[in-house]
């Protein structure tokens, strides 16, 4: 099997697909974070509520549900914070079975077979894609323990001597952090799909930049355009009306 030369391992159409795979990546990231402050999202929709979620919690004394929820929303940090790892201990495997590997996938390849230190590039990179998705899983973990905290340290409905406003300004502090750890899982899942997408460049740079083009597509269409967003954009409407 014809491989490339080391010294030619990046050509021009694989820096192109890797400046795709970027730009797809961090644009569609600052895309969101720009809009989801200007328009109505997933994010924003339920950040609100979150906000009517913390609020309802101040004026109840029992808080049980609200713990149970709080600990659901940590254990889906913590799986996929738990299977990054396992992920990247498959992935320091698969440098085992470079030749193998290769052998396979060559006859996918669209333009040339890969050589073992290309193989072996993109098992790194890989690596540290799910790396980034497991510190930003567990920094998401980390803020759903902050959060539970001040639903913890918040004022009881029956204690006195705490005015509504103070309450009201709790109510948006423990929102923002449980948005924040909501963000940040979100981030880790993008971190998913978009190393399926690159996952894609293993049979071919074509596959990666149409994966990486389809990924942004999905996620857009999911967090602007869905059934979901539309749904809660409604709830939220019937909120404020009944309000």
């Amino acid at each position: 099997m014809e491989s490339r030369p080391a010294s030619l391992l990046l050509n021009t159409l694989d820096l192109v697909t890797l400046a795709v795979f970027v730009l797809c990546w961090w644009g569609y990231a600052f895309y969101a974070l720009y809009h989801s402050k200007r328009r109505a999202c997933l994010v924003s929709v339920l950040h609100q509520f979150r906000l009517a979620w913390m609020s309802r919690l101040l004026r109840r004394d029992n808080r049980i549900a609200d713990a149970s929820v709080m600990a659901n929303l940590e254990r889906s940090s913590l799986f996929f914070a738990s299977s990054s790892l396992l992920i990247i201990a498959g992935l320091f495997t698969a440098f085992n079975y470079s030749e193998k590997a290769i052998g396979i996938l060559s006859d996918f390849y669209l333009v040339s077979p890969m050589s073992q230190q290309e193989w072996e590039l993109k098992i790194i990179v890989l690596v540290i894609i799910f790396s980034y998705a497991f510190f930003t899983f567990t920094w998401s973990v980390r803020q759903y323990n902050f959060c539970s905290v001040l639903v913890g340290s918040a004022p009881l409905a029956t204690e006195r001597g705490i005015e509504d406003s103070e309450r009201e300004l709790y109510a948006m502090h423990m929102a923002q952090i449980c948005s924040l750890a909501a963000n940040q899982f979100n981030y880790g899942l993008r971190a998913y799909y978009f190393a399926m997408a690159f996952c894609g460049w293993f049979l071919g740079p074509y596959f990666c930049m149409a994966a990486s083009v389809i990924v942004v597509a999905v996620l857009y269409r999911r967090e602007f355009r869905s059934k979901t967003f539309k749904t809660l954009s409604r709830g939220l409407v019937m909120k404020s009306h009944a309000s």
